[in-house]
């Protein structure tokens, strides 16, 4: 489980996570995974078609089922330097697996992500952890382009700014990954109804360039997804990339590209079997591998 699922999903797979369970990983992929109160739908291509790309995501699940974590990092570089940045991504989300606050998460990842940086490597990243007892996403934003969120109730689509207030201590927050230290991450919370959906991507899509060479951008991507069948959004991360392609006359996007949908589903965690929840304090104690 873990790595490799994510590096065999074949389009139009549908994961269904475990309790204390990591998926993901840097390779191709087209999949869907399900977790209690969110389906999610991940298309990735790395640039030219290649195997690996410096794009990386993850999905997580606690002991309770009670928290699903995702991330989205866009690593500028390629090759080694990722796949060992992939592996160290994967290694955090384990130990926070249980824990709804992620800004420690996101300065330890950028602690990790500054012993690469004299080779060049850093990274923009979007972790948001779906705390399914309340029915909010908690996003936390590190220099990456913001998420797009469609309300079911309204059928608007918006984009979601990261909060912008400067650190008192440094005067330095939300940075890419491995840039500086120390850098402080804010958290913002966003409740969820059944039906809504939050687009996380990197920034091939809103990079895209017309003919004119007018880019996207983020609320041009936002515009782009009115129109989109909302009641399919298994559908969705396609037909985005197929209008991102037509704005740029028929081009793919010039990099990794990465288009992860989350929608709410309305469900709850379910209850545990006595087995399961044996499991459970097996792998909390460490007598089963996570």
């Amino acid at each position: 489980m873990t790595l490799a699922m994510s590096e065999t999903g074949v389009a139009g797979e549908t994961y269904s996570m475990s309790c204390m369970e990591i998926w993901g990983g840097n390779r191709a992929i087209d999949s869907g995974v399900s977790s209690p109160g969110i389906d999610a739908w991940v298309v990735s291509r790395p640039h030219d078609g290649a195997e690996s790309g410096g794009d990386i995501h993850y999905v997580s699940m606690c002991a309770a089922g009670k928290i699903a974590r995702f991330a989205v990092a866009d690593v500028a570089g390629h090759g080694g330097a990722v796949s060992d940045l992939a592996v160290t991504l994967r290694n955090l989300m384990r130990k926070s697996i249980n824990t709804v606050d992620q800004s420690r998460f996101a300065c330890a990842l950028n602690e990790a992500f500054l012993e690469q940086s004299r080779l060049g490597v850093f990274a923009t990243a979007i972790l948001a952890t779906y705390f399914a007892p309340s029915d909010h996403l908690i996003l936390c934003n590190a220099g990456h382009p913001p998420p797009i969120v469609f309300r079911a109730e309204s059928g608007a689509w918006s984009v979601v700014e990261p909060e912008a207030e400067s650190s008192r201590e440094t005067g330095i927050r939300g940075l890419p990954l491995g840039v500086i230290e120390p850098t402080e991450y804010v958290q913002q919370a966003i409740a969820l109804s059944a039906g809504d959906i939050v687009v996380i991507y990197t920034d091939s899509m809103m990079e895209q360039r017309d003919r004119t060479g007018a880019m996207l951008g983020a609320e041009g991507l936002a515009r782009m997804c009115e129109g989109i069948d909302a009641a399919r959004p298994e559908c969705l991360a396609h037909e985005l990339i197929g209008r991102v392609r037509a704005y740029g006359g028929g081009r793919e996007p010039d990099d990794d590209l990465t288009v992860m949908v989350l929608h709410h589903n309305g469900s709850d965690p379910p209850r545990m079997s006595v087995g399961e929840r044996l499991t459970t304090y097996a792998r909390l104690l460490g007598l089963s591998k996570v």
